[in-house]
């Protein structure tokens, strides 16, 4: 047993609580995990519906990528980042053969440690090749992290307010919300008006972004994630990105898609881009390359973006970045998922998933809209009518969720969930990849449990 009374004293007292944030009050503390499951000092399972924010995409303690990070650590565990081991070559090759497989294009793989880390040096290589322009198009509700650059292209502004002025801010355009979209309008509708609004910037001049007479824009490129995380697991409908992306091609905007949290087959799809038949110019990867285990992120870019001759050595450099136990795990989850079609086992998994949500939303008319793809999903918690957000219910079921209170067949259960939505008012489901259909019945059960209770309380 732990002496937690003490653990949290001590945390209150000596740690920096500008690296986290505590979404329960007293903190929760887990001491174990396994497979779809945290457990606290008293041996309680807690069910985790976000696997720490979609970096444990195969389960905790995964037996395979955790045998081969021991076989890695006895053979050669660390080396300096100026020489070469094979598994950062065999890696990228992986990652650049099937990005030319499936788009066509020659490209090369760049690492770092961490998401926010990776958006960095994507900023250096569109600035780089774009002749040093430093403006981005972004998206309302999206997230590419905390470091001032990723903030810059953050739409939050809570982000940047105590770091400084911002001057080079992203232009932050709206995304289609399909729930939430004006009246009268389809979701496609809706969607081909924003993009009709965000082409007028280009019809002269005088709309601020594009000089018609040397046909350059200002901004370099338009960074998106093809479903926003943070922003609530919002859905795009299916003709919004063609649309945008011709307008981009149309005007010389490079387009950069931030798979940090969708990314290795949380969609169904190695990246969730591919759900949408549209091309980057770069793409960033993080967070599930190594299931959580060690720190590795990176960026794969187009061969004339990143070339060695445009993109020189130096451009960018972390001492801790393509090391030999993140690359032979990343390396390994590449292989694990290409050996099955893992795609299609995500794709039944968030389809069972979705229908349990779907029921659980008959029952409960304070579920306003249930949404997924894959086992990326989501439930947004309204008032009464269905529409409200209702953040305040949502953070009652949060807290309820981490008590460990609920129960399942006659056991002692917790649940851990992730809240996300413009309006904090969004569950985001990020569930092991792995989970069981049983798991999935007992997330069902427990959701059910806490829903009413939370109504009650």
């Amino acid at each position: 047993m732990i002496n937690t009374a003490q653990l949290l004293a001590d945390e209150a007292k000596y740690c920096s609580f500008g690296d986290t944030v505590h979404y329960v009050n007293p903190p929760k503390i887990f001491t174990g995990c396994e497979g779809s499951y945290m457990y606290d000092d008293a041996g309680t399972p807690y069910l985790d519906l976000q696997m720490w924010y979609s970096a444990v995409n195969f389960g905790y303690k995964n037996k395979r990528l955790e045998q081969k990070m021991i076989e890695q650590l006895q053979a050669l565990p660390q080396v300096a980042s100026q020489y070469l081991h094979p598994t950062k070559i065999e890696l990228a090759k992986f990652i650049a053969e099937d990005a030319k497989q499936k788009w066509g294009s020659d490209g090369r793989v760049h690492f770092n440690v961490g998401g926010a880390q990776a958006i960095e040096d994507s900023l250096k290589v569109v600035r780089n090749a774009s002749g040093g322009k430093s403006l981005m198009f972004a998206f309302e509700g999206g997230y590419h992290g905390r470091t001032l650059g990723a903030s810059s292209i953050t739409s939050s502004y809570r982000y940047r307010r105590r770091f400084g002025h911002f001057s080079d801010r992203a232009q932050f355009i709206p995304f289609p919300y399909p729930f939430r979209r004006p009246k009268g309008m389809t979701a496609e509708e809706y969607a081909d008006s924003i993009v009709r609004e965000f082409a007028r910037k280009f019809e002269n001049e005088y709309h601020a972004v594009w000089d018609p007479k040397t046909q350059q824009c200002e901004y370099a490129a338009f960074y998106i994630e093809p479903i926003q995380g943070t922003g609530g697991y919002v859905i795009p409908p299916a003709n919004f990105y063609t649309g945008l992306k011709k307008v981009l091609d149309d005007h010389g905007v490079l387009l950069v898609v931030d798979e940090i949290q969708m990314g290795f087959w949380r969609t169904g799809k190695l990246w969730s881009v591919e759900n949408f038949g549209i091309k980057p110019d770069v793409l960033v990867f993080a967070k599930a390359l190594t299931n959580g285990l060690n720190a590795l992120s990176g960026l794969w870019a187009r061969e004339e973006l990143i070339n060695p001759t445009i993109f020189p050595p130096g451009s960018t450099h972390s001492t801790f970045a393509s090391n030999p136990l993140g690359t032979a795990l990343g390396l390994e989850v590449m292989k694990m998922t290409h050996e099955m079609d893992f795609g299609r086992q995500v794709c039944e998994s968030g389809a069972y998933f979705l229908e349990g949500l779907k029921d659980l939303q008959k029952r409960h008319k304070e579920i306003g809209d249930v949404d997924g793809m894959g086992l990326a999903l989501r439930a947004e918690i309204c008032t009464e009518d269905g529409f409200t957000p209702n953040k305040a219910l949502l953070d009652k079921m949060v807290d309820i969720g981490l008590e460990g209170g609920l129960e399942y067949r006659g056991q002692q259960r917790g649940l851990v969930l992730d809240v996300g939505g413009y309006y904090k008012n969004v569950i985001t489901f990020a569930p092991s990849l792995m989970i069981s259909r049983s798991e999935i019945d007992e997330a069902m059960v427990l959701l059910d449990q806490l829903l009413t209770r939370a109504k009650a309380a």
